[in-house]
């Protein structure tokens, strides 16, 4: 059998999508987001507090939102942040990124850049060494074309 280029064009085409198939611009929700903050923290519910997430309020370019967090802890080997997860709830996947700190890291602080698909919501949840978890949430507006709104 010889294949001719327009069964090579028809190959590619049928393989092409069904690798994309399934893989749409879904959006994950605000109950994705959830669930994967409660399977970092292992089903306790954050506190609000101890965490501060620092994230512009409007991102003019979605493609690169520059974002910090940092986690009020006196960082001893008793008493220290182990992890910090940072989700966005509107984005194709909820998670952004993961954390890790020991005693030793001073400060649990850190700072990134990250992808948002569209205006919603960014949480930091933190995770202590004792099993405590506490979160901070910011709302970020991203515009089209750099207009404000």
């Amino acid at each position: 059998m010889t294949l001719t280029r327009r069964d090579t064009l028809l190959l590619g085409a049928c393989a092409t999508a069904f690798v994309f198939s399934g893989r749409g611009m879904a959006f994950a929700s605000a109950e994705l987001a959830e669930e994967a903050y409660l399977e970092f923290t292992g089903g306790a519910e954050p506190e609000l507090g101890r965490v501060t997430l620092d994230a512009p309020e409007i991102a003019e370019n979605g493609n690169t939102v520059p974002i910090s967090v940092s986690v009020d802890s006196p960082m001893t080997a008793d008493d220290h942040v182990e992890s910090v997860l940072i989700v966005a709830d509107g984005n194709p996947n909820p998670d952004v990124a993961t954390f890790h700190f020991t005693a030793l890291s001073g400060t649990a602080a850190a700072t990134t850049r990250m992808r948002l698909a569209k205006t919603q919501n960014v949480i930091a949840v933190a995770r202590m060494s004792d099993g405590s978890v506490f979160m901070d949430k910011k709302e970020i507006k991203v515009t089209i074309g750099g207009c404000g709104g």
